[in-house]
């Protein structure tokens, strides 16, 4: 029931994710009164979900507080069928501080995480980068840092299909002496941990969309920041480009010759194409599916779910840990 057009665009989106993974099965949960003639209308989503039913919704501007109180909210409801082994994961397009404060409570985090992380994936000049934390956590100490670090090799691996995903910390410059003694602490940690020959070091902003890492870790603070910087260049170039190509005739018959390149161009920056930021070190799936997407944006967010069932995510997070824990240990 989350999401600014729900709950049509998350029906029409499960028939499209019903269709990519034809043996999965789905719990939509929500009013019945409004997702059984929907799901007549799209029988594809019809055939794999199985609806739970709520008249409560947890509106997108509840305080995450006050979400905490309804127990019979639908949002409440499917993180609780993960809690329970019903559901192996969560997607919703709803309230944002309401889906972290539930899943901290209610699936808590995997055994050796200290704090879960927000992570997602956007465009670089080299292909896909994963940036976390985006805003899970403000202020991050090192352990923080080095856990983001070792969910971020594991999602790049389990999302992107990378074998040896490079990572890297993101400072105010790429030299050993840049940045806090925090920072300089996580790098020493990572280089002396399983997945030191992955760690490249330090990254800087334009390293982002420059693709110099697969994966770049931060505190939510930053990541944050980062994410909406990105989100608003992404637009200003957008607006420029219509700008440019309706000024005149000439423009507009330059816009002509251009199209299959626009065109493609607007495939690749196409924000539905990287929907879904996920929380990461809790036990069970969860991806925050952005609210104002389309149902083809929704798919887009079930399919990271299941590339992360699929692939035993939180298994791997574990097994991680468990190699990082003794540089993690108090000296």
């Amino acid at each position: 029931m989350g999401g600014d057009a729900a709950p049509d665009m998350v029906v029409a989106g499960m028939a499209e994710a019903a269709q990519r993974h034809p043996a999965a099965r789905f719990l939509l949960i929500g009013d019945g009164s409004r997702l059984e003639p929907l799901l007549r209308r799209y029988r594809r989503a019809g055939s794999a979900c199985t609806v739970r039913h709520t008249t409560e919704a947890i509106p997108g501007d509840m305080k995450p507080t006050a979400a905490l109180r309804m127990r019979g909210a639908s949002l409440r409801i499917a993180i609780d069928a993960v809690a329970a082994g019903e559901a192996a994961g969560v997607v919703s397009a709803g309230n944002t501080g309401a889906i972290l404060a539930l899943t901290k409570i209610v699936l808590k985090t995997l055994p050796g995480i200290d704090r879960p992380a927000m992570a997602g994936i956007g465009p670089s000049a080299r292909g896909d980068v994963v940036l976390l934390d985006l805003g899970a956590n403000i202020s991050c100490d090192v352990r923080n840092l080095v856990e983001f670090a070792v969910m971020g090799d594991v999602f790049a691996r389990t999302v992107l299909g990378l074998t040896a995903p490079t990572i890297g910390l993101l400072n105010v410059g790429s030299e050993h002496l840049k940045g806090d003694e925090r920072l300089r602490e996580a790098a020493e940690v990572l280089r002396a941990s399983h997945i030191g020959p992955q760690f490249h070091g330090f990254v800087e902003g334009h390293d982002i969309t420059a693709g110099t890492t697969d994966v770049v870790v931060t505190d939510g603070f930053t990541g944050n920041v980062a994410l909406k910087t990105g989100e608003g260049a992404l637009k200003l170039m957008g607006g420029l480009l219509r700008q440019v190509f309706s000024g005149s005739l000439s423009a507009r018959l330059a816009y002509l010759m251009a199209r299959p390149g626009l065109d493609r161009l607007r495939e690749w920056l196409d924000p539905r194409r990287y929907n879904g930021a996920v929380m990461l070190g809790l036990n069970g799936v969860v991806v925050k599916s952005h609210g104002g997407t389309d149902a083809l944006g929704f798919a887009n967010a079930v399919d990271v779910a299941m590339d992360m069932v699929v692939h035993r995510f939180d298994a791997q997070i574990r097994e991680g840990l468990t190699r990082i824990a003794a540089l993690l240990a108090p000296a």
